[in-house]
């Protein structure tokens, strides 16, 4: 996803709620981790994804549309 402004990422993940989307999160270190989810909501300052870990656990996480525009968080289309 190349955006330019906070407003263009926040429009982005919002006509994407409820589709399956790649998350790749850089953790540091030249750590990243990636993993499968689907956008749960969107909401004015943050997004959320629910994800499944190793162990088949369902986990709710969020980001900030800055996390995106900073190359912290990639989104893409699965």
């Amino acid at each position: 996803m190349a955006h330019k402004s906070v407003q263009d990422i926040r429009n982005e993940v919002i006509s994407n709620v409820g589709k399956e989307v790649i998350l790749k999160a850089d953790m540091g270190r030249k750590r990243t981790k990636t993993k499968t989810g689907v956008i749960v909501d969107a909401f004015p300052s943050v997004f959320t994804v629910k994800v499944n870990n190793d162990f088949d656990v369902e986990r709710t996480v969020s980001y900030t549309y800055s996390d995106i525009l900073t190359s912290t968080v990639k989104l893409s289309a699965d």
